[in-house]
């Protein structure tokens, strides 16, 4: 089975490079809607952009986050369509997955035309599993973020399992932590892929209190190593939407990478387990 890994690994070789979802507070003040990562629905979205948008918007998701696909970051649209399209639908275009490379400048320049906030670097650029190279990263990552800053942008990171081996005995997703400027990389943390890590989200966000302003929501088999139904996995979901406020939390994307049986109604049943909540 193809993984987002899988993909993310593949694309970066080639350049070597809700109706409004009620509003969701948890032991906070603080009220948020979620979103969707469209990777969740990478095909669909490929085949059909602006009708798998529309059905995206049908079941009340309000945020939407891109992510990197054979017709580029929008699907084959322009980045302004885009935008208009989603907030025609009643959704925002917040977020988006894409590569620190030689296009870095175009990247940010199509964000801008988009009206996104967010630019998201969705995998370590460079894999060396050392600290030398999270800190070669962390400098490279507070560049990005000082050039997104000045147009208007935000920068951040997105984890995957790997970045919380160590060496040394020191975590590497902690050097890169330690080595980012709080107020240029805005990190955005995959809470599946933190417990495939064998970690514990909660152990970092009281450690970084208000480093996380994105979340992946994302459950996970922990027996597969993959993406499954809210629920149905290892992530403790009401533990995690209790801690919102420590985390820093402010937009929440929900990611499903494979399926019961596909993406839209995985999509529903994680939606309907999140009315709890309420």
């Amino acid at each position: 089975m193809r993984t987002r890994r899988d993909f993310l690994t593949q694309t970066a070789a080639i350049a070597l490079g809700t109706t409004l979802l009620p509003s969701y507070t948890f032991n906070s003040s603080k009220k948020i809607a979620l979103g969707v990562q469209l990777y969740t629905f990478r095909n669909e979205m490929l085949k059909d952009a602006v009708g798998t948008l529309k059905q995206i918007a049908s079941i009340g998701i309000k945020k939407i986050e891109t992510a990197g696909s054979k017709k580029g970051y929008y699907y084959g649209l322009q980045p302004k369509e885009m935008q208009n399209i989603c907030n025609d639908l009643g959704m925002q275009l917040l977020s988006g997955h894409v590569r620190l490379d030689e296009n870095w400048e175009n990247t940010m320049e199509q964000a801008v035309s988009s009206g996104q906030e967010y630019l998201i670097c969705s995998s370590m650029p460079s894999r060396g599993q050392t600290v030398d190279n999270y800190k070669k990263v962390a400098d490279a990552f507070n560049k990005a973020g000082e050039e997104c800053k000045k147009v208007g942008l935000k920068f951040g990171y997105h984890n995957h399992e790997y970045e919380f081996e160590s060496e040394n005995g020191k975590v590497l997703f902690d050097v890169l932590m330690n080595n980012t400027q709080e107020d240029l990389v805005h990190m955005e943390l995959d809470l599946g892929w933190v417990i495939v890590g064998r970690k514990d989200p909660l152990d970092y966000f009281n450690k970084y209190p208000g480093r996380f302003p994105l979340w992946h929501l994302k459950d996970m088999d922990m027996h597969e190593k993959q993406s499954t139904e809210f629920g149905k996995g290892g992530l403790d979901i009401t533990t995690m939407m209790g801690n919102m406020k420590v985390s820093g939390v402010q937009h929440i994307f929900i990611e499903q990478e494979e399926y019961a049986s596909g993406p839209l109604e995985s999509m529903k049943h994680n939606m309907e387990f999140m009315k709890k909540f309420q």
